[in-house]
């Protein structure tokens, strides 16, 4: 039986991620789309490449209003637009919100998928995580959950791809001259991912995660997330890997590596890679967490969530392997 699946903010990178997930996806069923700047248009005039079974499909200005009989809604709005116009999808629908406004909302499940899928299962409300606390948090997890490391005073460095921003751009440091053979950093002290990090490691840990700092920086590239984490803690790196192959076994999605991550491992993918390198001596654990940010980052989880919601395999539609070169 299809799954009939609608998609908000399609023309954008995490909603056109979106729509490349589900367009292969064995159960669900594109039958809406929907969008600001691209509405009147069809899909395969936005999206040359997309299926002909999806080419004619027009996108719609987004009301909930006029929304078709669906069973699972993909939000991919920009932070600060979704929640007034969500309230007003019907309870039958289930909606993924692939942008920042219900994060630790009540009423929502946060949608650390490889984390907390028994808090996913069967939800109508899921908010995904952003890409950092994507990469951030899911090389923590086995760490904090063990009390291999102190949840206070941890420092997050981050790099990230420009698609990270969204299609939008944001401002016009984000033009190919701007960003080309530049780094950047951003949102010191105050980026709106801090409070949903700071969140996850209080619930992992149990402890506060007060004195946490979170610095990106934005880097050259397209897509990808390196999150480079350094934590105080005594245990040694065999420790934290055998802790992480132990906490992730079974789940499909999340690689242990000996040898620091590398961003284009998880191009294209939904796949998140770990690692970590310790020195007891000098009570410092270092970990290393890395994804697509357009894939584990947003989309993938975002298609990982509904197939927890819709009682399907975690796997379906995102077998794909990685993109490489």
């Amino acid at each position: 039986m299809s799954i009939r699946v609608g998609i908000v903010g399609i023309s954008g990178f995490g909603g056109g991620e979106a729509m490349r997930l589900v367009a292969s996806h064995p159960s669900f069923e594109l039958i809406y789309a929907a969008g600001e700047g691209s509405a009147g248009s069809r899909l395969g005039d936005r999206f040359p490449g997309v299926p002909a079974k999806l080419a004619e499909l027009v996108i719609e200005t987004w009301n909930p209003a006029t929304l078709p009989k669906l069973d699972v809604l993909f939000a991919s709005l920009p932070t600060g637009t979704s929640t007034e116009a969500l309230e007003r999808v019907p309870n039958d629908v289930r909606i993924v919100d692939i942008g920042g406004d219900h994060r630790y909302v009540e009423g929502w499940a946060y949608g650390l998928a490889d984390i907390w899928p028994e808090r996913i299962e069967g939800q109508i409300r899921v908010a995904n995580p952003g890409c950092f606390p994507a990469a951030t948090l899911t090389a923590l997890a086995p760490l904090l959950v063990n009390n291999l490391i102190e949840p206070g005073n941890i420092v997050i460095d981050a790099k990230t791809g420009i698609s990270g921003a969204g299609r939008g751009g944001a401002n016009t440091k984000l033009g190919y001259a701007e960003s080309n053979e530049n780094l950047l950093p951003y949102g010191l002290l105050k980026h709106v991912h801090m409070p949903e990090i700071a969140k996850t490691i209080e619930q992992l840990s149990g402890g506060s995660a007060t004195g946490l700092v979170f610095t990106p920086h934005l880097v050259p590239m397209t897509r990808g997330i390196l999150a480079t984490i350094y934590c105080r803690g005594r245990a040694a790196t065999g420790q934290c890997l055998d802790a992480a192959r132990l906490f992730y076994e079974g789940r499909a999605f999340v690689r242990v590596t000996d040898k620091p991550p590398q961003t284009k491992w998880a191009t294209g993918s939904n796949l998140a890679f770990v690692s970590y390198a310790a020195d007891p001596e000098r009570n410092l654990v270092i970990a290393m967490g890395v994804v697509d940010n357009l894939g584990k980052g947003a989309a993938g989880q975002a298609v990982q969530n509904a197939n927890l919601i819709c009682g399907l395999p975690e796997t379906a539609g995102l077998d794909g392997l990685p993109v490489w070169p």
